[in-house]
C-alpha cells in the first residue's frame, strides 16, 4: 500500500484522538469499510470483534507512521485539523517531544471503583537473580537492526530521512556505543545507507544535539537507507 488516502488518514487521527482505539460505531465521521480494510492491510490498524462491535486500534506501525506524517493531507472539509497537525509537528520537532507523549495514556473510566485490596502476606524471599550476559550483536546483525528500526519509523519506505534521535529511541535496548559502532560502519562506506546533517538551525533541538553521531567533531543527525 502507498500512503493512506486523506480519508484513511482522517480515520487514523480519529482513533489517535481517542488514545489510539475506539469502537467503530463511536467514530465520527462514520467508518467506510474500504478505508478500514486498507489500513488493516497496511498494518496501521488492527480490528478486534467483541460481541457485535468492532474495536479499532492503531498499531505500533500506525503510531510511527502518524508521528512521521503529521503533515499528511486530510479531506478538504477538515482543513482546520490538517493545519493544527502541521503546527503540532513543528512543535514536537522544536521540543523533541513525541506524538505518544502528547496524546498520553487513556484516562481511567469515570466512577470506576478501586479494586479490593488483597490480603497481605509476608513477602517470600526471592532467589538472588543470576547475572545476565548481554550479547553484543555482530556487524551484520547490528546493520540489520538499524535497517529494521529505520523501516519501522518510515512505515516500510526507503530513501527518506530519519532523525537519529528517533532511531536511537527505536533501538533503546542497545547501548549508545553499540549503535554508534553501527553508524560508524555506515559512515566508512555502505552502498545503501548514508548519514547527513540537519541544515536548518531551527530544527537542531537539544534532543537532536544529544542524539547526534559525532565521530570526529562533525555531527550527523539523519540517516538515509536506499532501496
Amino acid at each position: 500500500m502507498s500512503d493512506p488516502t486523506p480519508a484513511q488518514t482522517l480515520l487514523l487521527w480519529c482513533l489517535l484522538a481517542r488514545h489510539g482505539g475506539a469502537p467503530q460505531g463511536e467514530i465520527v465521521p462514520a467508518v467506510r469499510k474500504p478505508d478500514r480494510e486498507a489500513l488493516v492491510s497496511a498494518g496501521l490498524v488492527a480490528v478486534e470483534k467483541r460481541g457485535r462491535a468492532l474495536i479499532l486500534s492503531v498499531t505500533d506501525k500506525g503510531w510511527h507512521w502518524a508521528g512521521a506524517h503529521l503533515d499528511a493531507p486530510v479531506p478538504p472539509s477538515f482543513r482546520v485539523l490538517g493545519d493544527l497537525l502541521t503546527r503540532l509537528g513543528r512543535h514536537l520537532g522544536a521540543t523533541g517531544g513525541t506524538l505518544a507523549d502528547f496524546i498520553g495514556a487513556p484516562p481511567e473510566p469515570a466512577g470506576a471503583a478501586p479494586a479490593p485490596e488483597a490480603p497481605r502476606r509476608a513477602p517470600a524471599k526471592a532467589p538472588a537473580p543470576r547475572p545476565r550476559t548481554v550479547r553484543k550483536p555482530g556487524p551484520r546483525q547490528l546493520r540489520a537492526r538499524i535497517e529494521d528500526a529505520y523501516l519501522a519509523l518510515t512505515g516500510g519506505e526507503r530513501a527518506r530521512a530519519v532523525r537519529l534521535s528517533a532511531l536511537r529511541t527505536e533501538l533503546a535496548d542497545l547501548d549508545r556505543a553499540t549503535v554508534d559502532d553501527g553508524l560508524a560502519r555506515i559512515l566508512k562506506g555502505d552502498g545503501t545507507a548514508r548519514l547527513s546533517q540537519l541544515s536548518d538551525p531551527k530544527a537542531l533541538t537539544q534532543a537532536e544535539r544529544r542524539a547526534a553521531f559525532s565521530p570526529a567533531g562533525e555531527p550527523f543527525h539523519l540517516i538515509w537507507i536506499q532501496a
